[in-house]
This record gives C-alpha cells, structure tokens and sequence, in this order.
C-alpha cells in the first residue's frame, strides 16, 4: 500500500502545475479586456467632447483652448436643443447694480485674466472658446461617463444642517445663504486664491449657488465661481468654472462645457480655463465679478462675467424648479474631504485662514445682491450662516458702505483646533 501510495502522488504535480498555471493566467489576463473596452470608450468620449476648431490657441498652462464655431458647441448635443435658435444676448439685465469700487491694495487695477490670453491670440467672432479635453483628464474619471460630473450630492442643506448626515459624502461648506422668498438671480464679487489641495481627488472651491426644489433627489442647482481640482483638471491652477443639475447631481448637469445643457455665446472667456493673478497672503488683492439672472421675457438663466462678459446662458427646459424661480441662494466655500480613520483633510478653503484675519489674509465674497421679482438687484435679508465644523471652515458676514454685504470665510483644514 506505501509503495501505491507514493507512484500515485507524483501523478497529481502536473495537474496542480497546470491548474496553477491556469489560475495565474486569469488573474493577468482579467483586467485586458475592461481595460481596452475602457479606451474605447474614452476615444469615443473625446470625439463628442473635441468638436472641430476653426482655430486652435496653445496657453502657457499647457492647455489647449479651440475656438468652435457657436452652432457646433457641445450643447447642441442635447435632443430638445437640435432646432433652438441661438439667444444672442439677454432681453433684460438687472436693475441696480451694486457700484463697483476698487479694492485697497489690490494689484493694478484688480482685472482678472485667462493664461490663455498670454499670446494676445483672440478667438475669431461667431466663435467659442472651448478647454480641449485630453485623454488623461477622462481616464481620471471612475468612468467617461461620470467625467466632469460631481462624484455626489454635494449641497449644504441648512434647515437640516446634520454633520453626521452631510459628511456621509465628505463635502464640507462654509456658506452666507437666503431662503423662504422666490429669487430670480444672484450677483457677487469673489476674491481668488489657489488653495493647497491635499490629494488629487480633493477639491475647494468658492462660488454661488442658485437653488430650487429640496436637498432631495430632485434638487435644481446652478453654480458658478473658481476651483482648484487635480483630479477633473490636472493640475492645481485656479479655474473659472460653471455647473448645473436639476436631479441633485444624479444623472443630470456637468461642470463647464462637458456635456450639453449651457450655450455659450462670448467668444472671449473659456469655461474652466486658469484665471490670474491670484490673491496673495497679506499682499496684492484679485476678485472677480459674478452675475447669475433670469431673463424676465425669455426666462433662460444667463451668466455675466465681470462688467464686460455676458457669458451665455442655460436654457429653462433643463430644469423643473428654477424653470419659475429660485427657493435659496448660497455665497460661499466648499472643500472635499477624503481622508479616512478620522483624520481631517488639510485641503485648504478660500485663503486658508479663518476669516477672523480679514482682508488681505482671509477669503471674501462682497457686493453680495439678490435679483427680486420685478429684475432689481437688492441686498439680501435676513443671511444667514452654515458649516458642518467651524473649527475646521468658518464664515462670519457683515455690512458697510463700500462693500455692501459681504462675508469672510474659509480655513486651513486640518489643524490644532481641527485634528
């Protein structure tokens, strides 16, 4: 029985060889075939995107900005915008504007640019400026298809204001906002630093909502300001930047031009392109200027960008709530916080200093107005504060007769007082 024992087991090696081998093949081999139905799916991605230019303009950034002819423009990839004629410019801009004053110490005369314009290059008329999207931006992404959308519901929800339900997401705020009356725009001029982003796929970014319906699945949400985000742009530059969801970010909206729903129509300023200067700690000041407004006649939403760019325009068929008007309006700071164990991002807010510093050190939002029922711009009534941790990112608001209402806000992350 020993010696049968022993002619049998050399018998079985070959089979547990074979097996082993077999085994190690398909763990090698597993990941080939997504891998190259994913590449396929990028270069189909990009072709959507990357509509034919007329004219191309490299930026110092290493960007590419095409000029694409308007009618060629990503929105028009939308079914219900196949025949929509093009609404040049709004029928009505807003009454009482907040005069403009200089900011003290800010650097030259406080205009903010795009790198783009380094060249002196100018996209020709009947043209847009487009950020041409490149294949590492996409395989960034979880998949094309969530490329350039928020990986979340991402809104602060004040009457609710729960840390432990809202950092479910690791979305932190530190917000000026308005509710309980129907509003038809928002202005404000933002101060702009490049905060310090911890990991790639941390963000932080200063901007103005315009909300409708709830914090549900349903939620309406225009946005537009400047952000810092690694993982959607690649690199840590301060960008202008728009979004929009009606479906609380779910299967609808994008941010800038990466999908269709805005219509752009100035030939001059690109969506998600790098703005400079940026603000310096205890030095040289830099803001830009924001308007949010619904056209009373036409009733799309439309989009201004400092005194001279009437950027464009979403049109009210994307949405269900703000297709009347908006229910909140929010000013103010957002971060992503990523890390885990319980440890806090070092993912900086505004500045990164609390807004107790005041100007020149800490981030603000002046001339902050609302647009009422009749297209007047008013101050708001009644602002009121939110964060999920003061200790971490603050905001505290005020009044005076330069600035209007105004809020300072934002702070360093993870620090002594935010472990």
């Amino acid at each position: 029985m020993a010696a049968a024992q022993v002619s049998r087991t050399p018998s079985l090696l070959p089979l547990l060889l074979l097996l082993l081998l077999l085994s190690l093949f398909c763990a090698s081999a597993g990941p080939t075939a997504p891998t190259a139905r994913r590449r396929s799916a990028v270069h189909k991605h990009l072709r959507r995107l990357n509509k034919p230019a007329l004219k191309s303009i490299e930026s110092p950034d290493g960007d590419t900005i095409d000029c694409i002819h308007l009618s060629r423009q990503p929105a028009f990839d939308h079914p219900l915008l196949q025949n929509h004629t093009i609404q040049m410019r709004p029928t009505f801009h807003p009454e009482g504007l907040y005069e403009e004053k200089k900011v003290a110490a800010s650097g030259g005369d406080g205009r903010m640019a795009q790198l783009w314009h380094a060249s002196g290059e100018k996209c020709p008329d009947d043209t847009i400026p487009v950020r041409r999207t490149k294949r590492e931006d996409v395989l960034r992404a979880t998949s094309p298809k969530r490329f350039g959308r928020k990986k979340h519901r991402a809104s602060p929800r004040p009457r609710s204001a729960d840390p432990d339900l809202i950092n479910q997401n690791g979305h932190q705020h530190a917000i000026a906002y308005v509710e309980g009356d129907k509003f038809y725009g928002a202005k404000a001029t933002i101060n702009v630093w490049e905060p310090r982003i911890q990991q790639a796929n941390e963000f932080s970014l200063s901007q103005i909502w315009v909300l409708g319906g709830s914090f549900g699945e349903d939620l309406n949400s225009i946005e537009v300001g400047w952000q810092v985000s690694p993982d959607l742009y690649g690199d840590n530059n301060t960008r202008l930047f728009t979004y929009w969801t009606s479906d609380a970010y779910q299967a609808t909206g994008c941010y800038n031009l990466l999908c269709s729903g805005f219509i752009q129509v100035n030939s001059e300023v690109a969506m998600g392109a790098s703005i400079f200067p940026v603000s310096g700690y205890g030095g040289s000041q830099y803001d830009i200027s924001i308007l949010i407004w619904k056209d009373p006649k036409e009733g799309n939403w439309w989009m201004q960008f400092g005194k001279d760019y009437v950027l464009g325009y979403w049109p009210s068929f994307l949405f269900s709530y703000l297709t009347d008007s908006a229910s909140m309006i929010e000013w103010g700071g957002e971060v992503v916080n990523s890390q885990e164990g319980g440890e806090h991002t070092s993912t900086q807010m505004g500045s990164g200093h609390f807004p107790e510093e005041g100007f020149s050190k800490a981030s603000y939002f002046r001339n902050i107005q609302v647009v009422d029922e009749s297209n007047n711009l008013r101050s708001p009534k009644d602002l009121g504060t939110f964060t999920e941790q003061s200790n971490c990112y603050d905001v505290q608001t005020g009044s005076n007769s330069d600035w209007g209402s105004y809020i300072y806000f934002g702070g360093p992350g993870k620090s002594s007082n935010c472990p």
